[in-house]
């Protein structure tokens, strides 16, 4: 493959590096130099592969200033690639400033597919994936924290953030006092990677969860949270809808619509038409 002038955007893995693409490896063999975030880390990654092409940091505080000298390459005929320390760049991480500039100097930016981890936890968590929204990180201060979430409170779409494990049962206890304890949360960590779990349910029921068990508070977190409900959808708590999606699993809807609505003392024939609404 000749690679045309242009800028690359290369996602490489989040965990498992079986996850690299066949066209990353080719692209980053082929490219005269790589824009790396953290060079060091970036070079075991690269190592592994057998990619010895040319890397120069690119990262936060140094991005605007090595833009130009990267158009410059470009300028020289030389083909760039960019990657970030893992997943897809300027995803809550460098490259805007860079991107934003190679376009304005009339060059191409090329994307590739790949790896995200935002994508990758929102596909499994069984939240609504046709409207979402990716936030990044929370603020780490408590109440820039909860002016946040409190923003968000009223939005339909599935709310999507990433978080770190020392920020995280903040960040739940958080999520609790602006969204509420019933919100229907999904917390998936390593995702990828040989401890990847995913803890689903009721926004405090999630944090008792990571309170009580240390190992759910390491690793890289995707922290997603069910839109804003209205109150003709908010007529079944999580609990309900999660009891009646488990027992779907086994039993036709209509028989798990009558148990569940025995067990919490609720109208058969409503949760009948809920679940049928929901796709049950």
């Amino acid at each position: 493959m000749d690679l045309s002038v242009a800028l690359y955007i290369v996602p490489t893995p989040i965990g498992n590096l079986g996850d690299i693409s066949s066209r990353a490896i080719e692209v980053l063999n082929q490219v005269s130099l790589i824009a790396c975030e953290d060079t060091r880390h970036s070079g075991k990654l690269l190592s592994h592969f057998g990619i010895e092409t040319r890397k120069t940091a690119l990262h936060d505080h140094n991005e605007r200033d090595r833009a130009q000298w990267i158009i410059q390459k470009l300028g020289n005929g030389e083909a760039v690639a960019l990657i970030s320390d893992a997943g897809t760049p300027l995803i809550s991480d460098p490259g805007y400033h860079l991107v934003k500039q190679v376009r304005e100097a009339g060059f191409n930016v090329i994307p590739l597919p790949g790896p995200c981890a935002a994508i990758t936890a929102l596909s499994a968590s069984g939240l609504p994936s046709d409207r979402f929204t990716f936030e990044g990180f929370l603020p780490s201060k408590e109440k820039a924290r909860f002016d946040k979430l409190t923003a968000l409170k009223d939005d339909p779409r599935t709310l999507i953030f990433y978080e770190s494990p020392h920020r995280i049962v903040h960040s739940l206890e958080s999520l609790v006092e602006a969204l509420g304890a019933d919100r229907e949360i999904v917390m998936a960590r390593e995702v990828t990677k040989t401890f990847e779990t995913f803890l689903s349910g009721p926004a405090g029921e999630v944090l008792q969860t990571v309170k009580d068990d240390p190992n759910q508070q390491r690793g890289e977190i995707v922290l997603m949270c069910h839109g804003h409900r209205s109150d003709e959808e908010s007529e079944f708590s999580p609990t309900v809808i999660n009891t009646l999606k488990l027992l779907c699993e086994e039993l036709p809807l209509k028989k798990a619509a009558a148990v569940a609505g025995q067990i919490y003392d609720i109208k058969k024939n409503a949760l009948y038409k809920h679940g049928l609404s929901i796709g049950l």
